[in-house]
């Protein structure tokens, strides 16, 4: 099989690890993974704000960029969603002005074949063991957008109660927003802030050394405040503890390890 990897542009500009775990694990199960260089944001941003003409152009560069694959492969539920349930409202909107005969195809056409990368795993793939291993105690935080619009549900747990050596702890009020939201971090700063040091505050209760996320915009938000609050805990994308193996361990198993063991002491 091959897919078409939509990266997400928070993730090429500041995760990049992430896509590569993508590419290594997919790699692993014996699934080809192209990267079409000319995809950019899904438009999310734009959008969200208001901004919904200027959210046209990348649905047709989205279009364009994964025209041919079947299947097209995202770590971001949040992104998933956007072409999934936004394209196509943005499609029948431009139709009802008379002018979006295209963009609706378009955007129909990427909402039939985007898929984030838990659902892809377990519902395309059929797999919830995908040979990983990753010796730490880990607590999952589910994102809005893979909760509630994509309806991920038990996917992400299933793939990583199935993961080698790991420990995987129950975080209180998981289904609760961690704050983030996009835009709403920025016009809602205060609200935003308080909402994620819950979030923090439940985690830490679970004593884990990682807070593991599928959505690195939420995890940017989460491990910002870790940091100020200097707790040990650290937020590592799902893809990446999923691309783990023994031989190929993650690259912050040491350190994860050795700061799990400060934090024991000075307890």
């Amino acid at each position: 099989m091959r897919v078409g990897l939509f990266v997400t542009c928070v993730n090429d500009a500041l995760y990049p690890r992430t896509g590569v775990a993508v590419v290594r694990l997919l790699e692993r199960l014996g699934v080809e993974v192209d990267f079409p260089a000319a995809q950019t944001c899904c438009g999310q941003p734009q959008y969200n704000t208001g901004y919904r003409h200027a959210t046209e152009p990348m649905v047709h560069r989205m279009a364009a960029a994964f025209d041919g694959y079947t299947h097209i492969v995202t770590p971001s539920g949040s992104c998933a969603a956007m072409v999934r349930d936004n394209y196509p409202r943005i499609g029948a909107a431009a139709q009802a002005e008379g002018r979006g005969d295209a963009l609706a195809a378009a955007a129909a056409g990427l909402a039939a074949r985007i898929y984030e990368l838990t659902e892809f795993l377990v519902d395309v793939l059929g797999v919830t063991d995908v040979g990983a291993y990753y010796p730490h105690s880990v607590t999952y935080h589910p994102s809005c957008h893979g909760l509630r619009m994509l309806g991920l549900s038990d996917r992400p747990r299933r793939l990583l109660e199935a993961v080698e050596g790991i420990e995987l702890r129950e975080l209180k009020g998981a289904e609760e927003c961690c704050g983030f939201g996009g835009t709403f971090a920025v016009k809602n700063p205060d609200v935003s802030a308080a909402m994620g040091h819950d979030k923090i505050a439940n985690a830490g209760q679970t004593g884990a050394d990682v807070l593991c996320g599928a959505d690195n915009s939420c995890l940017m938000h989460l491990d910002g405040l870790l940091r100020r609050a200097e707790a040990p805990q650290r937020t590592v994308h799902l893809a990446e503890i999923l691309a783990s193996t023994r031989r190929h361990p993650h690259p912050d198993t040491a350190r994860i390890a050795g700061t799990a063991q400060s934090a024991g002491k000075n307890r």
